[in-house]
């Protein structure tokens, strides 16, 4: 096998790589629910312990004033002072940024 023969051929497969991948990105823009709640929970847990966390793994629209995005809806509990903590969030799908959080 020649050099250039090799050459070309990881050139072809990186090439395929990188067409690939945007392809993915246009197809699936957001991250991973679960990677959504993992980042959220190891925020919390910088607080304290959580006690339990939830999340909807499709996302759903949700605007305010201003911005119409989508979103990932979902929930933690911990136990702070010995009361019963709840919060709910909404996390932008596509960045992971938590746009709304409410204590229930």
């Amino acid at each position: 096998m020649k050099v250039k023969d090799f050459l070309a051929g990881v050139l072809t497969g990186v090439a395929a790589g990188i067409v690939v991948s945007k392809s993915i990105d246009r197809v699936n823009p957001h991250i991973s629910a679960d990677n959504v709640l993992k980042n959220i929970k190891e925020s919390f847990k910088q607080e304290g312990p959580i006690d339990g966390s939830w999340i909807v793994m499709k996302t759903e629209p949700f605007k305010n004033d201003v911005i119409t995005m989508e979103v990932y809806r979902g929930g933690i509990s911990r136990i702070m002072n010995g009361e019963l903590e709840q919060f709910e969030f909404a996390a932008d799908a596509k960045t992971g940024t938590v746009v709304e959080l409410a204590k229930v």
